[in-house]
């Protein structure tokens, strides 16, 4: 270890790593194209709070189905959202629909940061990445990976939420004049491929030098973060209604606002800590033979987790929709806005899964009855027999007197004899010849 100043970290090492590492990808202008701004707005609303995993195939068929910000005002709500159904954050795809209408009107997408958060649902991160990628303007992107960059950088022990501020700046203070969207890729690149949230790879590391918690050992460590308070667990119950000859199935769509807002659904019980499900068909959406299905839908959303018991009926052809509702066929299904707790309670409904069996004691120790510390002791009861039958050491073989004239034989009065010679001990068996 030595005392001597670290030094600063400097772009040209990161876009020099960047060159030679930069990742190929679905939005991503390759080297020499001119930025899309549409995919790039696109990409960046859809990768919030998802990973690139998950958002690859959403992408291009988003990109199929809507291929220009004028396609995409143009569609109804009801399509927009049911091609975004299974990425979650619904909110984003009601802001998406809002902001493509709102750029359509104005004829192109603002180049600068300031117009650009004037869209709806483009907050400080995704104007400042669309500055910089699209219109290549010298403006800080600041996502979860270059927090976890640029804390560890510069070792900020601020606790997360409250350093977003400051490494916003520090972030601006780095980002250079010539090739700002690079540079915003390329740190994202780096938080996503080296500067992991574990074991980082820092030997490989363009800023292992001017990076103060490396030199501290302490990288791993950082950025600094309250500990995540799990939301309380919630129940429900969900109604699979299946109508016979068309296999369609009842479905309602969710108020506009809150979770899952303008998303597909089956009838659902109000979702609390304390719900019943055996009060459960109080909350069913009419009079029909529902049947509890064996196991529990679970899902985790960002606040709570939840569990959900599904109770399925199969109804009369003849049977309309409630008020509200809807009997969609099952072979529409995909063009229904339904979120992914939803298609896991259809799945659940149609292929239900039991609940494991929990492993208690085993088996030897189960036969033991619990005893209380202080018990009397009891009279020890003799040991159980053995659950094989034991084979008794044969007894030395004993000589027959010779029978006699008296009649009586085998039967008749044994005399004691004397002890038997021992036998003779047998050797090798002749050969016949």
């Amino acid at each position: 270890m030595t005392d001597a100043p670290l030094p600063s970290p400097r772009a040209d090492d990161l876009l020099a790593w960047y060159d030679r590492h930069r990742r190929v990808l679905p939005w991503r202008a390759l080297p020499g194209e001119v930025p899309d701004p549409y995919r790039v707005w696109l990409s960046e609303v859809m990768l919030q709070q998802t990973t690139i995993a998950a958002v690859k195939p959403y992408f291009h068929k988003f990109l199929e189905r809507f291929p220009s910000v004028e396609a995409l005002a143009a569609a109804p709500e009801e399509a927009v959202m049911a091609a975004w159904a299974g990425l979650g954050y619904y909110s984003r795809a009601r802001n998406l629909h809002a902001c493509a209408k709102a750029v359509a009107a104005m004829g192109a997408f603002p180049d600068t940061l300031v117009g650009l958060r004037k869209l709806p649902g483009v907050g400080a991160y995704t104007a400042g990445a669309i500055a910089a990628i699209a219109f290549d303007r010298p403006e800080a992107a600041v996502d979860g990976n270059v927090e976890r960059v640029m804390t560890r950088l510069h070792a900020i022990e601020t606790l997360m939420p409250a350093a977003r501020a400051e490494v916003r700046v520090v972030t601006q203070d780095l980002v250079p004049r010539d090739r700002p969207g690079d540079f915003a890729q390329a740190v994202m690149d780096l938080g996503a491929t080296i500067c992991t949230p574990k074991r980082p790879a820092c030997a490989l590391c363009p800023w292992l030098a001017p990076c103060r918690a490396r030199a501290a050992g302490t990288q791993e460590t950082f950025p600094r973060k309250l500990k995540a308070v799990k939301g309380t667990l919630r129940k429900g119950a969900a109604f699979v209604a299946v109508r016979a000859g068309d296999e369609a199935i009842l479905l309602r769509t969710r108020p506009p606002e809150g979770l899952l807002g303008a998303m597909a659904e089956p009838p659902m019980s109000p979702w609390e800590p304390d719900y019943d499900p055996a009060q459960a068909l109080l909350d069913a959406p009419f009079d029909a033979r529902w049947k509890r299905l064996p196991g529990l839908v679970r899902h985790g959303f960002t606040h709570f987790p939840l569990e959900l018991t599904v109770f399925f009926a199969r109804v009369a052809l003849s049977t309309s929709a409630p008020t509200g509702m809807r009997f969609t066929p099952k072979r529409d299904l995909d063009n229904e806005p339904l979120p992914g707790v939803m298609k896991k309670v259809l799945a659940h409904a149609f292929d239900p899964k039991p609940e494991p069996v929990k492993r208690g004691r085993p088996k030897a120790l189960r036969a033991i009855p619990d005893t209380p510390l202080f018990a009397e002791p009891e009279e020890e009861a003799p040991p159980p027999p053995p659950s094989f039958r034991p084979v008794p050491k044969p007894a030395p073989r004993v000589a027959a007197p010779p029978p006699t004239d008296d009649g009586e034989g085998f039967f008749g009065e044994m005399e004691e004899t004397a002890p038997p010679e021992a036998p003779r001990k047998r050797g090798r068996p002749k050969t016949r010849r």
